[in-house]
């Protein structure tokens, strides 16, 4: 007899792009997904971690939520912001800036004897601090691309001689800000928006409006993701390496000249010993936020997170007593995480 039995259909192997992705999709744990979806949009874990903080430090102390503390953080965001801004665009380079805040502090120096010291206009001095910032990064920018130095080594050895200079042009002496123009002291002046608002933390966000289109509708800041992606990939593609890491220093000398000015008018006056934890917070700014230390992978958007993520956690273990020790402890264990969640998020790619 023949067999007269109708053989079972057998279903298609999914051949179409949806089918396979459908089928990727399936076989990805929560944990998977999670780690996807941190690494597309790099900004969101520390927009979760803000949120968290805030809720958890005003339950704790209902002063941490008045408007006179809030101002505060701002005014101390607006400092650690701007100096993030420069550690981001090096950052994204696969490189590392350990200087930003000694060129801060220098910049600052020279502005305040320029303008107390000198005598020289107010627009004049702040323009001859902007000058020393641009230097300072171009000397960074040019050992880098010209000598094939490491940026860590660079910037390690250009953090003492930038702390030098500053001690010898201030002779460890600070000017007040009395002494000044009021166009040096200006960025500390208040206007009121809900809370005190000073014109430092207005220039500061226009600082990253500008950069977040520089960085995501310009060729140069597409050249700057494709550096610190792959260097040899970027050069192979036409990408000029060199420049595009040299004009990335200049640029963040310039955005430090900028922190000075905010910081003098924050402090109302310009000190050798200003902000000598700066250069720490603007690199955990910048880990916490979803830059990666490896380069090529950030949101500018995500280190003013970080920023403000830096100032709550400070503000807020200061009002729950505790000393300024535990406050950089916080500050480190932050770092910490931040660069193993970097590399679990980066696991990705592999």
């Amino acid at each position: 007899m023949s067999d007269t039995s109708t053989p079972t259909p057998q279903a298609d192997p999914p051949t179409s792009a949806l089918h396979l992705a459908d089928a990727f999709l399936s076989r990805q744990t929560p944990a998977m997904r999670v780690r996807a979806l941190l690494y597309r949009y790099p900004a969101i874990s520390p927009a979760i971690v803000l949120v968290v903080a805030v809720i958890v430090f005003g339950v704790i102390n209902p002063r941490f939520l008045a408007p006179n503390n809030l101002s505060l953080i701002t005014q101390q965001v607006a400092v650690i912001g701007t100096l993030g801004v420069a550690q981001t665009l090096v950052i994204l380079t696969a490189g590392i800036d350990l200087s930003v805040g000694a060129a801060m502090v220098l910049s600052s120096v020279v502005i305040g004897n320029a303008a107390a010291g000198m005598g020289v206009p107010g627009i004049l001095a702040l323009l001859v601090g902007l000058v020393a910032g641009i230097l300072t990064g171009l000397i960074n920018g040019v050992l880098v691309t010209r000598l094939n130095l490491p940026p860590f080594i660079v910037t390690l050895g250009t953090l003492s001689i930038f702390t030098a200079l500053t001690l010898l042009l201030s002779n460890g002496a600070t000017v007040q800000g009395n002494k000044l123009p009021d166009i040096v002291t200006w960025t500390g002046t208040t206007f009121h928006l809900g809370v005190d608002v000073t014109y430092g933390v207005l220039m500061m966000i226009l600082l990253y409006v500008v950069l977040a289109f520089t960085l995501g509708r310009t060729a140069w800041g597409r050249h700057v993701y494709a550096v610190g992606d792959d260097k040899e990939a970027a050069r192979l593609s036409g990408i000029r390496v060199n420049r595009v890491l040299l004009s990335v220093y200049v640029v963040a000398g310039a955005v430090v000249a900028l922190a000075a000015w905010i910081q003098i008018g924050r402090d109302f006056g310009s000190s050798p010993n200003a902000a000598v934890d700066a250069n720490l917070n603007a690199i955990t700014a910048v880990v916490i936020g979803g830059t990666s230390l490896f380069g090529g992978r950030g949101n500018i958007w995500g280190t003013l997170l970080g920023a403000l993520i830096v100032g709550v956690f400070r503000n807020g273990l200061a009002l729950a007593g505790l000393d300024v020790l535990y406050q950089t402890l916080a500050v480190g264990i932050l770092v910490i995480v931040a660069v193993s969640i970097d590399q679990w998020i980066r696991k990705v790619r592999k």
